[in-house]
């Protein structure tokens, strides 16, 4: 009889020890003379239980976790391949965890449960159904469907995905039409997108192909960031098997249309995130912000008509077309419909991924998931949305995860990270940092970003040193003021947020004396 076990690939669970621990259970196996079958699965989020190791019983998958490589052997001789319970390593059926379980799992339903790479696998799970319906629709019965779902870009402009498809797909049908996929993602607390590339990379060369059928674009290009080689190599092979059985190429699902994917690693560069820095260096430029009009939609790629959108975004399109637009519009509130992937990550007890309808209260999030800060130290200020964002005091945690209601504090959602910090941060440091930030990643291309930054740092020390404090505090508010107004793109336009954010929620801690904390 075969033993199945499961033991993580991603980066995550790799950092953690889980090659090693895959190579100590082969071999306990081997002297056992137990028949081994290994499942390298993905991660399924809960990464203070990585390296999570499950065990398939006659009655279901059982987990053990956190599993470090040096507790094999025990594990093995106490009974790990029959899933004894008499463990305290034991968690049971992991799908039944509270964590999971108040969870509504849409685009990450699969993810921890499947092999990435097996193609099988993902058909098995409802993989390429969502294709298989788009190819027998029109072009625009393809769009009608993603307009219907309410689907949002999943980063910081929230732009519906569906007015941006109808305006590629209205571009003259002579032309090349590409659709860009931009995975560079750098935003700090953020992790999603590599969980999508690394445990279900198919469901993103999915959405991208029904993206490409619904616009009329026969390439495609999933611009990875360059830290992310795992990503890569995972992208790469998933789309050689996805063109064998004809889910890409040519002849995609047998309707005549082609559709062609390729990888491309990214500058290592923050402002290529921004879609028309991303464009410039797929063209192999520099990465420079381009100016608008005109839209990357009409002049794109190669100055042709281009749909640009994020993992997430297109990550949730087969659940759409699998399972209908208003399926996936019955979840979220207002008009941020279906779901948000969440990043737990920072000062945290619990850091992972969870999938969650959005208007679910920030601190639902960060206590019943996040269970407070790792610390064990009072939670003091949160970030939601990458270092471009507002940094939110206790006062705001109440506020639903919905862009409008996040717009209304002056903050926003972004990709969906939550860096979270105890009582003893520094937040006029976590000013300065925003700003010097800035004055790294900027691409240089416009004088607020490129001036603003860099005069941002020299006068957040000015008044942390006490020189001439109230009149600094008022040349900063100008000097936002003039970058969020006078930047050519976000970067310049966003650094300003959570600066502004610290001066008026913590100025105690722009005082030359920061306020002491208590042991």
């Amino acid at each position: 009889m075969t033993t199945t076990i499961y033991v993580p690939c991603d980066t995550t669970a790799l950092s953690l020890g889980a090659d090693r621990v895959a190579q100590k259970l082969q071999q306990a196996a081997a002297q056992k003379n137990i028949e081994l079958h290994l499942v390298r699965n993905g991660s399924r989020g809960l990464f203070w239980l990585e390296p999570l190791v499950e065990v398939q019983t006659p009655y279901g998958r059982v987990a053990y976790g956190p599993v470090e490589p040096e507790q094999v052997d025990e594990l093995v001789a106490s009974g790990l391949f029959d899933g004894n319970p008499e463990h305290p390593l034991f968690l049971g059926d992991i799908s039944q965890h509270s964590y999971l379980q108040q969870q509504q799992r849409l685009t990450f339903a699969r993810i921890g449960i499947t092999d990435p790479i097996c193609i099988e696998d993902y058909i098995a799970h409802g993989g390429f159904a969502g294709l298989k319906k788009a190819a027998a629709l029109t072009t625009q019965g393809i769009v009608d469907e993603v307009k219907a779902s309410g689907l949002r870009g999943r980063g910081g402009a929230a732009f519906p995905a569906g007015i941006k498809w109808q305006t590629v797909l209205d571009e003259p049908q002579n032309q090349q039409k590409y659709v860009v996929c931009n995975a560079d993602e750098g935003d700090s607390g953020t992790f999603a997108d590599r969980l999508v590339m690394e445990c279900d990379p198919y469901m993103l060369i999915e959405g991208m192909t029904i993206a490409g059928l619904a616009v009329g674009a026969t390439l495609g290009f999933i611009y990875v960031r360059s830290e992310y080689l795992l990503s890569q190599k995972m992208l790469d092979e998933a789309i050689r098997r996805a063109k064998v059985l004809g889910y890409l190429g040519d002849n995609v699902c047998g309707n005549g249309r082609s559709f062609r994917l390729e990888v491309r690693l990214g500058a290592g560069a923050y402002i290529c995130g921004e879609e028309t820095s991303l464009l410039e260096s797929l063209e192999g430029k520099r990465g420079l912000v381009r100016s608008k009009p005109p839209l990357p939609a009409i002049k794109g790629l190669f100055g042709q008509p281009t749909v640009v959108n994020n993992v997430l975004s297109l990550a949730a399109v087969p659940y759409i077309m699998a399972h209908g637009g208003k399926a996936y519009a019955d979840y979220g509130m207002g008009r941020s419909l279906g779901t948000l992937p969440i990043q737990l990550a920072g000062n945290i007890k619990h850091g992972g991924l969870i999938e969650l309808a959005f208007g679910a209260s920030l601190r639902k999030v960060l206590e019943d998931f996040g269970g407070g800060t790792f610390t064990g130290r009072p939670m003091r200020a949160v970030q939601v949305g990458g270092p471009l964002m507002a940094y939110l005091p206790e006062s705001q945690w109440d506020t639903p995860m919905d862009y409008e209601a996040f717009a209304k504090l002056g903050a926003g959602i972004g990709h969906g990270g939550v860096v979270a910090f105890d009582d003893t941060v520094d937040m006029g440091e976590q000013a300065r940092f925003a700003m010097e930030f800035c004055a790294v990643e900027s691409c240089g291309k416009c004088t607020p970003c490129r001036i603003g930054s860099v005069r941002g740092v020299e006068v957040i020390d000015r008044i942390r040193a006490g020189t001439n404090r109230d009149d600094n505090l008022v040349l900063l508010q100008e000097l936002c003021e003039t970058m969020v107004d006078g930047s050519l793109c976000a970067m310049g336009g966003m650094t300003p947020f959570p600066v502004q954010s610290v001066m008026k929620h913590f100025p105690e801690d722009l005082m030359a004396n920061p306020r002491p904390v208590e042991a």
